[in-house]
């Protein structure tokens, strides 16, 4: 919050952002902390700048003259006239008007409590956070009851997730999928659209966690597809693949898409297998056009 009211303290009108470009600059920000992004796909600086003009605001050192528009208040370089050496939530609450902000959201939600009590973080940020987490303790809850599967309803999960991500068509047309199990290194195969113009091969282990995959497996059923002439395969497993798998690259066009344990949870999560939305939360921002700002 400091350096952006110091950023704005000639009283002068400045674009949101600008500002956000140019505080990167000297705070000496690297392109990648510069360009990480939340969930929403805003970057977490523009973020947090925003966030910080809205507290200044809500605080009277800031105003806003018009959309997307920053300038210094009267109030606020008094405040830089005193040389604080930070400015937070703390530091704000010494005004009325930004403690009458964040007690009207007390009652409603939680999250003035939770920044109050982690400054250094948006709300955006701090929701973020709590889904992942939430994602994580799913994910490994979804990946137990996978492993208690037999291998027939395991490869049936796996026929239903590649049908909902969009391949195979109907649960009808994938039904050759995985009929073939074992052979010759292949587990089964599977439409990549709805035209069938291209096929898949699949390899698919059910292996307890700890059992990682190495590279020898992945060379077998890169061995298998050039067998069968393909170029396309996707191998998935229930446990998770050394670096020397990850990092191996077939030296022909075959292609290969390696899926462990936590990436199958999440992409069960995504795409709604096995698990049923509880609630949705809606984060929304004021509408310029609709207000007739410029």
């Amino acid at each position: 919050m400091l350096p952006l009211l110091k950023h704005v303290s000639d009283r002068k009108e400045y674009a949101l952002k600008n500002v956000v470009t140019e505080l990167a600059a000297s705070m000496k920000l690297t392109e990648q902390e510069e360009s990480e992004l939340l969930s929403s796909g805003q970057t977490r600086f523009y973020n947090r700048v925003a966030w910080a003009s809205i507290y200044l605001r809500r605080a009277g050192l800031m105003t806003s003259p018009k959309r997307g528009a920053l300038m210094i208040t009267p109030r606020g370089q008094e405040v830089l006239e005193q040389k604080p050496w930070r400015i937070d939530i703390a530091f704000l609450k010494r005004y009325p008007e930004f403690v009458v902000f964040q007690n009207a959201k007390r009652d409603q939600t939680i999250t003035a409590d939770v920044v109050e009590v982690d400054a250094t973080r948006t709300p955006e940020e701090v929701l973020d956070n709590a889904y992942e987490q939430i994602r994580s303790t799913l994910g490994q809850e979804v990946l137990s009851k996978v492993l208690a599967l037999s291998w027939m309803d395991f490869e049936r999960i796996v026929v239903q997730l590649l049908v909902r991500m969009g391949y195979g068509g109907s649960m009808k047309d994938a039904g050759r999928a995985l009929a073939k199990s074992g052979d010759e290194g292949i587990d089964g195969t599977i439409k990549e659209d709805r035209l069938g113009l291209d096929i898949i091969y699949i390899q698919a282990k059910k292996w307890q966690t700890g059992n990682t995959v190495g590279r020898p497996e992945i060379q077998k059923f890169v061995g298998a597809l050039a067998g069968q002439g393909a170029k396309k395969g996707i191998f998935i497993t229930t446990s998770g693949f050394s670096k020397e798998a990850r990092d191996y690259v077939p030296r022909n066009e075959t292609k290969i898409v390696l899926i462990d344990g936590e990436e199958l949870t999440q992409l069960m999560i995504d795409h709604d297998l096995g698990v049923t939305p509880q609630r949705t939360y809606s984060v929304k921002r004021i509408d310029g056009d609709f207000f007739g700002e410029e």
